[in-house]
């Protein structure tokens, strides 16, 4: 695919999952020119960054407050490069606080007056309230999906919403299992942030522990990180009485195929593990305030989006005060039988039809729309 005519995107990705995306719809554009913020997958598409995606690796309120002065000088920066590359559009990938306070800024300053704002991935308004619905349909002039049942949240407002499914469905069929089948991997995701890593690593570390302790001897305890946290995982470990391998994120989806249980931390990685069929545990910790908010303010039941998308509980959420090695060691006892384990993967294949659109990739589905719409 080739746009007609040679399009500059100022692209802004500030998480790894968003830099995976955003590598993917910059591989479908190979005419346009991409400048902005995203990390090594889109630097190996001939992304220039203008800083580490690490610096908006933040989630939750008050962790974001304790960054503030960060992230504040990073919105400055970035509104002032908008308005000296004067793209055609600026294409934003979750992020949604970064997104929504960036756009908001180069739009106050009306400098820009043939500019495109579009964002892809949906704020989750059907779990946190319809009000951030209205406010995106004043930001943005489009809006890139993942799933039909969330167009209507939006197009009342007047945002045009273009459903492309989920972006992780794409590819993922071509990893199967390769090893010996008696070798059983626990995957370890503690995350992609800073933030929780250092809150879940801990509980990882003590869950090994007990799990060795316990007589569990047979289990090979696999870590996949990212750039953004590698370092900081490889010296915790260093500590450990077991040690668990590190592979870097590039070949995540290969450990993936061959893992026994997974005990990850909410986020993409569940979506991920749920489309390959691998049991798995969702845990996560946040601070206790943060926790407390999302039980006022949250709409529906569940963390992980499977369990959402189902509207059952199939992984197991280990949440808040709950996100500790024994309620994990519990869990895990579980799906070591073979009526539960089996059970759990036949509800993760029940659910395939949910992640896809029309069995096209969403990468190409959005750089196409974007062409189209110029």
């Amino acid at each position: 695919m080739k746009p007609t005519k040679k399009l500059k995107i100022f692209v802004i990705a500030g998480e790894v999952s968003g830099d995976v995306l955003g590598a993917k719809i910059m591989r479908e554009m190979p005419g346009a020119e991409f400048v902005g913020i995203g990390g090594q997958n889109m630097v190996d598409m001939g992304l220039k960054p203008l800083f580490s995606i690490s610096d908006l690796s933040v989630m939750g309120i008050f962790e974001v407050v304790a960054h503030a002065k960060t992230l504040t000088a990073r919105i400055k920066q970035t509104v002032a490069a908008i308005l000296e590359e004067k793209p055609d559009i600026v294409l934003t990938i979750d992020s949604p606080s970064f997104a929504t306070t960036v756009i908001k800024a180069v739009k106050k300053t009306k400098a820009l007056n043939h500019t495109k704002f579009y964002h892809v991935v949906a704020p989750q308004v059907w779990a946190w309230g319809s009000w951030r619905a209205k406010k995106y349909a004043k930001i943005f002039d489009k809006l890139y999906a993942f799933f039909d049942f969330e167009k209507p949240y939006f197009t009342k407002y007047g945002l045009e919403t273009v459903a492309v499914g989920h972006p992780i469905s794409d590819g993922l069929e071509k990893y199967k299992p390769s090893l010996n089948a008696s070798e059983k991997i626990i995957t370890l995701v503690p995350g992609s942030r800073m933030s929780e890593v250092k809150k879940l690593l801990p509980v990882f570390h003590k869950t090994v522990d007990m799990l060795y302790n316990c007589g569990y001897r047979g289990y090979k305890f696999v870590i996949p990180t990212v750039e953004t946290t590698d370092e900081y995982i490889r010296n915790e470990i260093k500590n450990w009485q077991i040690k668990p391998s590190l592979v870097p994120a590039c070949e995540r989806y290969n450990v993936y195929a061959n893992t026994y249980i997974a005990i990850v931390a909410s986020g993409t990685v569940s979506a991920e593990l749920a489309m390959m069929h691998i049991p798995a545990i969702v845990v996560y910790k946040m601070h206790p305030l943060t926790v407390a908010l999302a039980h006022v303010l949250l709409k529906v039941k569940w963390a992980s989006l499977v369990n959402i998308l189902m509207n059952k509980t199939i992984y197991p959420e280990l949440l808040g005060k709950h996100a500790n090695a024994y309620e994990i060691m519990n869990n895990m006892q579980q799906l070591t039988l073979p009526n539960y384990r089996q059970k759990m993967i036949s509800e993760l294949k029940s659910a395939d039809t949910k992640w896809v659109h029309n069995g096209k990739k969403p990468s190409a589905i959005i750089a196409k729309d974007i062409i189209e719409s110029l």
